[in-house]
């Protein structure tokens, strides 16, 4: 699967469900959490999505801001598998 793929579907997923503005222009590198854009629990929700749409399990020690603020951060994890 491809980054670009998996950078879409996951721009897609938290425009849509997690932020609620579909329009919005969601950065490679902008600060989703630590801008107030989503908060932990729409971080658990993303964790399940990513679980489900891409296989990857990501472990509870991995859902912080350092490690999954920007889709770019995201993106990379997923990437990891």
């Amino acid at each position: 699967m491809s980054s670009e793929h998996i950078r879409t579907t996951l721009r897609d997923f938290i425009t849509r469900e997690l932020i609620r503005d579909a329009g919005y222009p969601l950065q490679d590198d902008e600060g989703i959490i630590s801008n107030g854009l989503m908060d932990s629990f729409a971080l658990a929700e993303l964790a399940v999505f990513i679980e489900t749409e891409f296989n990857v399990y990501i472990p509870d020690p991995d859902l912080t801001v350092a490690k999954m603020d920007t889709l770019a951060q995201i993106v990379a994890r997923v990437g990891q598998g």
